[in-house]
């Protein structure tokens, strides 16, 4: 998704350069090259062989140490960036690019170049509200430099506050969403729901489900390489979150799925409920083990919130709202019941007992029944194929 991006990141010295590393990991991932520019303090905290060995690429820091392109080694960063992103950026850092100083490789790279600029500011909340760091802060996007925005929480000084570098993800979003502007999700809020949920009997037994999980990340995936802002709900999986998400949230019950997507609900223009939640769960949730000891035992449930029907409810004329119908018999009539049941735009339907689709599959087999009463049939194929087929209807949604 960021394949052959130039991207140059400059690390700072503060404590959060330890989320640096997963920056330039997670980058690396998407296809990006990435060059590494690290403050003398900076190396106090993490090696220059850390980036090395992530990156693949020299590490620079010196301003006077030997060339590693063969040309005045600030200037050939300069030109080589699409993009530059300082993360963390120190108030330091900030004040000298703010002022003009190039008195390092990473000012004086930061000078030169005449790539878009992106820097997320960590440090303790009162240098951070300081009147001369926000005049900086100021000074820098009112030139045009990009501003991610510092989080709130706990901060290594001890106190609490707005200060933190945002977590990974989040700042590879934002260079990644920067690239792909003009695709066609491009702006767009996508929230997915994956894998099933597990409903605690004991502490050690649950109930739960054979959902892997791999048709929600598929399609979380395929979202971020429309240019979506995703976000991804996850039950239990042993799958590796796609890269460039917003935000992935791993939850263990329907309860905790619920308040997961509520909260994150109204800011969405695509969901899709992908996840196989539970519909019963225990009534009474023992403290201890079950011991095995009498010959029958029974189990008291009560229902789960229906979350898709309650977001059917809440649903917005400009949202766009997909489930999924697994069934193991009268699979349209289930269907198109689910899908006017709970105010689907299109719902996606598929009988697991047919051989190599349904849960813990790599293929799926499945039918797309829509509001007007179409039925669209799919030959056997990849989950990340069907995926894109589902936001190719979606897209089609997002155009009438």
């Amino acid at each position: 998704m960021l394949d052959g991006k130039k991207i140059v990141l400059g690390v700072t010295g503060g404590i959060a350069v330890y989320k640096a590393v997963e920056i330039a990991s997670r980058l690396r991932k998407l296809g990006a090259d990435v060059h590494v520019i690290m403050t003398r303090a900076a190396k106090e905290f993490v090696t220059e062989l850390t980036f090395r060995e992530i990156t693949g690429n020299p590490v620079s820091s010196d301003m006077f140490a030997p060339v590693a392109h063969y040309n005045v080694e600030h200037i050939a960063l300069a030109n080589l960036a699409d993009v530059m992103l300082i993360a963390p950026a120190t108030a330091n850092v900030i004040a000298k690019i703010a002022h003009g100083v190039a008195d390092d490789m990473l000012t004086t790279t930061a000078l030169a170049t005449v790539a878009p600029i992106f820097f997320a500011p960590s440090m303790n909340s009162n240098m951070l509200s300081n009147v001369a760091t926000q005049e900086n802060i100021k000074t820098l996007t009112s030139r045009g430099l990009h501003l991610i925005e510092p989080a709130s929480g706990h901060l290594a000084c001890g106190t609490s506050g707005k200060g933190r570098l945002p977590e990974p993800c989040e700042i590879v979003s934002v260079i990644d969403s920067f690239f792909n502007e003009g695709k066609s999700l491009s702006g767009k809020n996508v929230l997915v729901t994956a894998a099933g949920t597990r409903e605690p009997i004991d502490p050690v037994r649950y109930i739960g489900n054979r959902s892997s999980g791999r048709m929600g990340y598929a399609l979380a995936g395929e979202a971020v390489s429309r240019g979506a802002s995703v976000v991804l709900v996850s039950g239990p999986s042993s799958l590796e979150a796609p890269e460039g998400l917003k935000e992935f949230i791993k939850v263990e019950t329907a309860g905790e799925m619920r308040a997961a997507v509520m909260s994150r609900f109204r800011d969405a223009d695509i969901v899709i409920k992908a996840a196989a939640v539970a519909d019963y769960r225990a009534k009474v949730i023992a403290e201890n083990k079950i011991k095995k000891n009498a010959e029958e035992w029974t189990l008291s449930l009560e229902k789960n919130p229906d979350i898709l029907k309650e977001l059917g409810e809440k649903k917005r004329g400009n949202q766009i709202l997909v489930g999924f119908a697994a069934e193991t018999q009268n699979l349209i009539e289930n269907a198109k019941a689910k899908l006017e049941k709970k105010n689907l735009d299109f719902i996606v339907a598929n009988d697991v007992t047919k051989p190599n689709a349904g849960f813990n599959t790599e293929t799926n087999l499945i039918k797309i029944l829509s509001r007007d009463g179409g039925v669209e049939e799919f030959p056997l194929m990849k989950k990340s194929d069907l995926a894109k087929k589902i936001f190719e209807r979606i897209e089609k949604v997002m155009e009438k």
